[in-house]
């Protein structure tokens, strides 16, 4: 006769990533947490003449000039007029700083990545340069940001 503990009955810890989820015309995006400095509210930022639609403007955020990114844009989704839920999110990434628009912030929550699906057969190419790949959160689909690509994108 064998006795087993509880421990015997548990499944292996799986690996996770700790992410922050926003969302972006309705859908839901993650950014690795690690790169994440800041979420600001929404505020005024200075607008750039003849700058891009994707980088609107620049922001100073005590002391530093951070470039603004709207994400819908470079993502080809469609941009919203910012609303009281609308978030700055401030990242730093290879020495690269910049503050991301977010029509609103979800939470931090960590996410299984040892079951990252494939990105969708039918995705827009343009846009699916800018993910790693898809998980579940939820039970919704949650499209994880790359952000090296993302300003590979931008320097294009």
């Amino acid at each position: 006769m064998f006795a087993f503990s509880p421990a015997d009955n548990q499944a292996a810890p799986t690996e996770t990533l700790d992410v922050l989820l926003v969302e972006l015309s309705g859908e839901l995006y993650a950014l690795p947490s690690s790169s994440v400095r800041e979420v600001m509210r929404y505020r005024d930022y200075t607008h750039v003449p003849g700058a891009p639609p994707t980088l609107p403007g620049i922001l100073n955020q005590r002391g530093t000039i951070l470039p603004v990114v709207d994400l819908q844009s470079l993502l080809g989704l469609a941009s919203a007029p910012p609303t009281r839920a609308t978030r700055l999110v401030v990242v730093a990434h290879n020495d690269i700083d910049m503050a991301l628009l977010a029509e609103r912030v979800l939470d931090l929550v960590p996410l299984p990545i040892d079951v990252i699906d494939p990105l969708p057969t039918a995705l827009d190419p343009a846009r699916a340069r800018f993910l790693r790949g898809i998980v579940h959160y939820d039970e919704q689909p949650v499209a994880l940001l790359d952000l090296s690509e993302l300003i590979a994108g931008l320097r294009a």
